[in-house]
């Protein structure tokens, strides 16, 4: 990968998207990961205004505080960069309050942690509404076409994806070359829906190396009687997360009325 190449490439396309589209600038959710902390940067680099959001729900200390981190880090390298912190754990706590109990609280867990990200999705375009700014997405290759590995209508809810077509591999090359916090680059790459520091592959059971393998064998038209062993293992659950993510990467359907009842 060109990498100074690629890196303005998308910045120019940001720019551009935004101009083309009479919008201000950018708002963006920084989690204290990887792929908000390269997709917050290159926003940056625009010199459009951008507007940092931390909502943290519950969240674990080490996140916030590697999220504060970037955005610091961000505001002392670009201008026109800003934060708005808006803590929304009351707002999640009250929502649970308002809902119905159940009988096993288990069965409610991934659900609520979907929910999390469709408050802080409500947040970002609540900002992008008064700022008239654009929602910078932050999904991968490997999570939006691969495993599918968001929340629909969560933090797949947004108006642009800046780094959708680069693998998680190379969003951390590109994190590098734009010196992204050492922090961010070594944490282990977590959605962060769960109020704890539990890993992306401690959820799916793959490394994202292992994944993007798996994806392109897919590409390729193999099958998992073509492996064996873990590599064998990790296609099977490349192709559990694909088929049963097929609804979030595949257009809403439409029931489309026959032209002889019309």
């Amino acid at each position: 990968m060109q990498t100074e190449k690629v890196v303005d490439y998308i910045v120019n396309w940001l720019k551009d998207y935004a101009t083309n589209a009479g919008m201000k600038g950018f708002v963006i959710g920084v989690s204290g990961g990887i792929d908000s902390a390269v997709t917050s940067t290159l926003c940056a680099k625009t010199g459009l205004p951008l507007l940092c959001l931390e909502m943290p729900i519950h969240q674990a200390s080490t996140q916030v505080s590697r999220a504060m981190n970037h955005i610091e880090w961000l505001k002392s390298n670009f201008n026109d960069v800003s934060i708005t912190q808006v803590n929304l754990t009351p707002v999640f706590d009250s929502l649970i309050d308002a809902l119905p109990d159940v009988d096993n609280e288990a069965e409610r867990f991934m659900s609520l942690a979907n929910t999390r990200a469709r408050l802080r999705m409500t947040t970002l375009y609540y900002f992008a509404a008064l700022e008239k700014f654009l929602v910078a997405g932050t999904g991968n290759k490997v999570e939006d076409f691969g495993v599918g590995f968001y929340t629909k209508y969560g933090d797949g809810g947004v108006d642009l994806s800046p780094i959708a077509d680069l693998l998680k591999t190379e969003v951390y090359t590109i994190a590098q070359y734009l010196g992204v916090n050492k922090e961010i680059i070594v944490a282990p790459p977590t959605d962060g829906l769960w109020g704890d520091d539990r890993t992306d592959e401690d959820q799916i059971g793959a490394s994202y190396p292992e994944l993007e393998w798996a994806m392109k064998m897919a590409d390729e038209g193999k099958t998992a009687n073509d492996f064996s062993g873990r590599e064998q293992e990790v296609f099977k659950i490349y192709k559990r997360f694909n088929n049963s993510n097929k609804h979030k990467m595949l257009p809403i359907p439409i029931c489309e009325i026959p032209d002889t009842f019309m």
